[in-house]
């Protein structure tokens, strides 16, 4: 498996990571078991970047990571995260003031402690901010984060869906070595600043849904293919008006896919890979057989006349329906 050096002065971690919230919520039915085969394939594989966040399933998803680590925390590199409280379901820390928001510089060490017992593990190697808290400025937040790497807690710091200038800021408190943020075909926001902005701060730059939160896998054309509890029944790109005109979108990748004898999902992680340096994709999955796949996307090099031709077929905005229900838009690039 081919290293990327995580940002300046991080980790070296493996060329593509992989994202563990779908083994505990949102998509499909869940089950420990494969989930757990799965990172320990992609282990084998070479993968040391696994991520998770105190989010998924209020702390369900990352004991599912801690037990799956478990005699084998050589191997990995965790990422996890703090601050989503929206999507944790709760309104402020365990143990603190419901008053207390997810960037709070007094929610942080709590949250960090709470991670670290779920994980069951001494340290966490990459702590990430997983919303910015427009109550709260960024250097606060940052700052208490600091606190724990000199506490030795936490190793290497990271933050999620943050802009340009929340970035820059963020980093003269203290270096940030990864942005983790929404980027794929279908979800291409990030070229105009983020992506420029990463590479000028010397962040490493990891999409996450870098298959469209499995759109691009060309599986999924129609509401049939999701069971009834599916989160992505939520989301306006999966919704009855539009999953129809995105699935028109798919023919180029699909048609390259059989050229190559590859998957469509494949050459979608193919194109991200090909954006530039400085870009580890997290695909999530949890099946041992698409962390195989998604792995051997690495040996995929797609040809100018390729990139183009997706690129083209993938233009800003032309994906119908925003990437997020109109309730979770809020905070997103700030």
């Amino acid at each position: 498996m081919r290293k990327i050096k995580l940002g300046n002065g991080g980790p070296e971690v493996s060329a593509m990571g992989l994202g563990c919230m779908g083994m505990s919520i949102s998509y499909g039915t869940p089950n420990d078991e494969e989930s757990i085969a799965t990172i320990h394939r992609a282990l084998d594989l070479g993968v040391n970047l696994i991520v998770t966040s105190d989010a998924y399933g209020g702390g369900v998803n990352e004991a599912l990571v801690g037990k799956a680590l478990k005699g084998k925390r050589s191997q990995a590199l965790i990422a996890t995260k703090f601050g989503n409280l929206s999507l944790a379901g709760r309104g402020g820390g365990a143990g603190s003031a419901p008053a207390l928001t997810g960037g709070h510089p007094d929610y942080v060490p709590q949250a960090c402690d709470k991670s670290l017992k779920m994980l069951g593990v001494d340290v966490i190697d990459i702590y990430g901010l997983h919303r910015v808290d427009p109550q709260v400025p960024i250097e606060d937040t940052v700052g208490a984060m600091k606190r724990l790497v000199e506490q030795g807690k936490v190793r290497y710091l990271q933050l999620s869906e943050a802009g340009p200038d929340t970035l820059r800021r963020a980093c003269r408190v203290h270096p940030i070595v990864a942005l983790e943020t929404e980027y794929s075909l279908w979800s291409r926001d990030v070229e105009n600043a983020i992506l420029p902005a990463c590479r000028e701060l010397g962040i490493t730059f990891m999409p996450y849904a870098p298959l469209g939160r499995g759109f691009l896998t060309a599986t999924m054309k129609s509401l049939d293919a999701l069971i009834p509890s599916d989160r992505r029944r939520d989301h306006p790109r999966f919704l009855a008006e539009n999953i129809g005109k995105n699935s028109a979108l798919l023919k180029p990748l699909e048609e390259i896919a059989s050229a190559r004898k590859a998957t469509p999902a494949q050459i979608a992680l193919a194109w991200v890979l090909a954006q530039g340096a400085g870009i580890v994709p997290i695909p999530g999955t949890k099946r041992r057989t698409y962390v195989e796949q998604n792995c051997a996307a690495l040996d995929i090099q797609l040809s100018a006349d390729e990139v183009k031709r997706l690129s083209d077929a993938f233009p800003l905005n032309v994906t119908a329906g925003t990437r997020y229900p109109e309730k979770q838009l809020g905070g997103l690039g700030i």
